[in-house]
C-alpha cells in the first residue's frame, strides 16, 4: 500500500518502505508515544511527539501509511474491532482512520486538554479516552454523544476497560477509578503517587504504575493484592500478555521488565539503548513484544527470552552537536535537540526545522502544522526575537505555542545559543549578526 499525502517527501517514502523484514522500524521524527496492534498481528499503529501515526506491516518492517492530523503530539493509539484505528492527540483530539485512507474518517471534539490515553471496550461499541482536562470520556463508535466522567483532580493519564465494560482510569491524583458502564463513579482506590499507567487482564485483574516506581496490583473492589517494585525510574507504560499471566512495564529508565503476576516475580528485563521506553504492546498471540521509545524507533522482542527480534542498535542516535563539541552554544541547544533540527535534510521531528531560521517569519515552515495561535502573530525570527523568547519564555512569549516551557536565565549562555545558531542553520556569521537586511528586523509588536 503506498503512503499518500503532500506531507511526505518521495524520498522519505521510499526510505520508509525498503525497511528489511525483521529490522527496527524507523520513521518517527521524535519519541515514540503510543503502541497498538490489530487482532490479527499483523499491523501496528505507532503515535509520535512528532505528531504523526505510523502503521507498520510488522513482519516486513515496512511503513504503509504516515498520517499528519493532529496538531500535537500523538499520545495514544488504539486498534479497533473492525479494522480501523483511533489516534489521540495533545491537540485535544481523536481522529478515526480507515486503512488506507489519509484523512480521519470521523473526528471526536469535546476535551479541552491532552488526551493522554485511549482503550476500546471489549465488546468493540466504546471507545474511551483519557485526557489532561480532569476527565474520561466514552464515546459510542456507532454515533452519539459522548459521556463524560468526571472525579479525577488533575490529569487523567490512562484508561482501560475490565472484561466486563465497565472502564477504569488512573490519574495524576494517585486514584484509580472504577466506573459503572454508564459512567458512574464507583470505586475509588488511592495509592501512594501519582500514576501514568493502567492495565486490565482478562480476569479482571487491575495493574497500576506511574511515579514511584512500583507496579501494584488491585482487585475490582480497590483493594490492594501485591506489588513489585522496579526502580528508580518512573514506570510510564503498562501491558498485559494476551493471557494475563504476565505484565510489561516500561519505566523513563529505558528498560521494560517482564513481572508473572502469580508470584510478582520479574522473569526478565528488556534493555534498550538507556533512552525512555513510552509504549509497549504485545503481538495476539503472545510470541513478541513491541516497544516504542525516545530513540524514534519500534522495536521487536522475542516475548519468552527478552531477546531482540533483529539488530538491537545500542548506541544512541547520532549525536547531531559532535561537530560542535565544546561550545557552549551546542550545549545549551542540547535541551532543543530532540525536537529541532538544524539543517533542511534531517528527518523531521516534533519541532519545525529551525534551518534558515533568521530573517523568516514565525510558523513559516511549510508542511509543518502549527497552532492557529502561532500563525496569528506577526513575528520575524532575528537574534533579538529568539534571545527574547528564552528570556520570558514561550507561554508568554508565544501564547498558544505547544513548545515546552523553558527560559535560559544567564544572558550569556542566550548570546551564545544565537551565535551557535547562527552558525549552525544557515552560514551567517558566528557573532549572530545577519548578512541581510530582513533578518534584523525586529516586529515591533512583540512583547517588551
Amino acid at each position: 500500500m503506498p503512503i499518500r499525502g503532500p506531507w511526505i517527501s518521495g524520498l522519505f517514502a521510499a526510505l520508509l518502505l525498503v525497511l528489511p523484514a525483521a529490522a527496527q522500524m524507523r520513521g518517527h521524527g521524535g519519541p515514540v508515544r503510543a503502541l497498538a496492534i490489530t487482532s490479527d498481528g499483523r499491523l501496528a499503529v505507532s503515535g509520535g511527539f512528532d505528531q504523526a501515526a505510523i502503521v507498520w506491516g510488522l513482519d516486513t518492517g515496512a511503513a504503509l501509511s504516515v498520517l499528519r492530523f493532529h496538531d500535537g503530539a500523538v499520545n495514544a493509539v488504539a486498534a479497533l474491532p473492525d479494522g480501523r484505528f483511533a489516534s489521540g492527540s495533545e491537540d485535544g483530539r481523536i481522529a478515526l482512520w480507515r486503512l488506507g485512507q489519509t484523512e480521519p474518517e470521523r473526528v471526536l471534539e469535546g476535551h479541552t486538554g491532552p488526551v493522554a490515553g485511549l482503550a476500546v471496550a471489549p465488546d468493540g461499541s466504546v471507545l474511551a479516552s483519557a485526557a489532561w482536562d480532569g476527565t474520561a470520556r466514552l464515546w459510542p463508535l456507532a454515533g452519539g454523544a459522548a459521556r463524560v466522567l468526571e472525579g479525577h483532580r488533575g490529569n487523567v493519564n490512562a484508561v482501560a476497560f475490565l472484561p466486563d465494560g465497565r472502564p477504569v482510569t488512573a490519574g495524576a491524583d494517585a486514584t484509580v477509578r472504577i466506573w459503572t458502564r454508564e459512567g458512574e463513579a464507583a470505586v475509588t482506590a488511592t495509592l501512594p503517587s501519582a500514576l501514568s499507567a493502567v492495565a486490565v487482564t482478562a480476569d479482571g485483574g487491575i495493574a497500576a504504575a506511574g511515579a514511584d516506581a512500583t507496579v501494584r496490583f488491585l482487585a475490582e473492589d480497590g483493594s490492594t493484592r501485591g506489588e513489585v517494585e522496579l526502580g528508580p525510574a518512573p514506570v510510564i507504560a503498562l501491558a498485559p500478555s494476551p493471557d494475563g499471566t504476565r505484565i510489561a512495564a516500561a519505566s523513563a529508565g529505558g528498560t521494560v521488565a517482564m513481572i508473572e503476576r502469580a508470584t510478582g516475580k520479574i522473569l526478565f528485563t528488556l534493555v534498550g539503548p538507556g533512552l525512555p521506553v513510552w509504549s509497549v504492546a504485545w503481538r495476539p498471540d503472545g510470541s513478541e513484544l513491541v516497544t516504542g521509545g525516545g530513540d524514534r524507533l519500534v522495536r521487536r522482542w522475542n516475548a519468552a527470552t527478552g531477546a531482540p527480534i533483529g539488530p538491537l542498535a545500542m548506541p544512541r542516535p547520532a549525536d547531531a552537536l559532535a561537530a560542535f563539541h565544546g561550545e557552549r552554544g551546542a550545549e545549551v541547544f542540547r535541551a532543543c535537540v530532540a525536537c529541532h533540527t538544524l539543517t533542511p535534510d534531517e528527518a523531521p521531528r516534533a519541532g519545525p526545522t529551525l534551518a534558515g531560521i533568521f530573517g523568516r517569519r514565525i510558523a513559516a515552515v511549510p508542511g509543518y502544522r502549527y497552532s492557529e495561535a502561532l500563525r496569528a502573530m506577526d513575528i520575524v525570527w532575528t537574534p533579538e526575537t529568539v534571545a527574547r523568547l528564552f528570556e520570558v519564555g514561550p507561554a508568554r512569549y508565544t501564547p498558544g505555542t505547544r513548545m515546552p516551557e523553558q527560559t535560559i536565565n544567564s544572558a550569556e549562555d542566550r548570546d551564545a545559543l544565537i551565535r551557535f545558531l547562527a552558525k549552525s542553520t544557515d552560514g551567517k556569521s558566528t557573532d549572530g549578526k545577519a548578512t541581510d537586511e530582513r533578518a534584523t528586523k525586529v516586529d515591533p509588536t512583540a512583547p517588551n
